[in-house]
């Protein structure tokens, strides 16, 4: 158990890998311990791309603001949320047909509802995998831009309509010794609510960050010559920035897709 919390406690991404794929035993691992992960019904709800084609790793680098680590890295799993799947299995096995047939039941068209199953089972496989990962002695690191120029990867990956990213993971032996300063959290009591949601405010809030902000203005990364807040920070460089408008872009396709083909 406790091998286990430590694993937990001291993960960090790693973006810097040796050139070497992953071991085949270790392969075959990791995708047991990600397939373990829990699915609503048991449906598995998601699919995972493994990208190995060089010109698609490239083509993914750039889609993803240009990242040459995707491009580097052993091993790229897109993880989709996939109700495409459910969708064919419906109508080719005459399900939606003997339904309709005996009155029980009639077709309708995945929806919100459904995508947001489908995402929670992505992500939770994404996370197995990450742990497993570790576990393994093989670096990972979630690539949170997959879901720009969604028209793009659509193209790249064949996606059809009821198939969309999720997340992406990248994965190889980490070089040179992994790091063990690890990057601040915010304390458990300002995530942890007792039976509501508790709207955190400007005093709770900068005891939350505190911590975070003092790294940032140690390593002088602050705006306004340093003197600004984590707050400042992010606003200018995550919630106003060119990257988080298309972010946004991309997802309304997404779902415009995925609800109206």
């Amino acid at each position: 158990m406790q091998d286990t919390i430590n694993l937990l406690l001291t993960r960090r991404s790693v973006r810097s890998f040796e050139e070497r794929p992953i071991e085949e035993e270790q392969l075959k691992l990791l995708k047991e311990a990600t397939l373990r992960a829990p699915t609503a019904g048991n449906m598995a709800l998601y699919s995972i791309v493994e990208v190995f084609d060089p010109m698609k790793k490239q083509k993914l680098s750039e889609i993803c603001d240009n990242q040459d680590m995707i491009a580097q890295a052993p091993l790229v799993w897109v993880f989709l949320a996939d109700m495409q799947k459910w969708v064919n299995y419906f109508h080719e096995s005459g399900a939606v047909e003997k339904a309709e047939r005996d009155n029980l039941a009639s077709y309708r068209k995945p929806g919100l509802g459904d995508l947001h199953l489908c995402m929670q089972d992505a992500i939770i496989a994404a996370q197995n995998a990450v742990v497993a990962a570790e576990a393994l002695g093989i670096g990972s690191c979630y690539i949170g831009d997959v879901i720009e120029n969604f028209e793009a990867l659509r193209e790249l990956l064949d996606l059809k309509q009821y198939t969309i990213p999720a997340c992406m993971l990248i994965f190889g032996y980490p070089k040179g010794k992994k790091p063990v300063k690890l990057t601040p959290r915010c304390p458990a009591t300002s995530i942890f609510m007792t039976d509501s949601y508790q709207q955190p405010h400007l005093e709770q809030l900068k005891t939350a960050f505190a911590q975070h902000e003092m790294q940032r203005r140690t390593t002088n990364s602050l705006p306004y010559d340093n003197t600004g807040t984590l707050a400042d920070y992010y606003y200018l460089r995550k919630h106003t920035s060119p990257f988080m408008e298309e972010m946004n872009r991309s997802t309304s396709v997404m779902f415009d897709w995925w609800c109206n083909g």
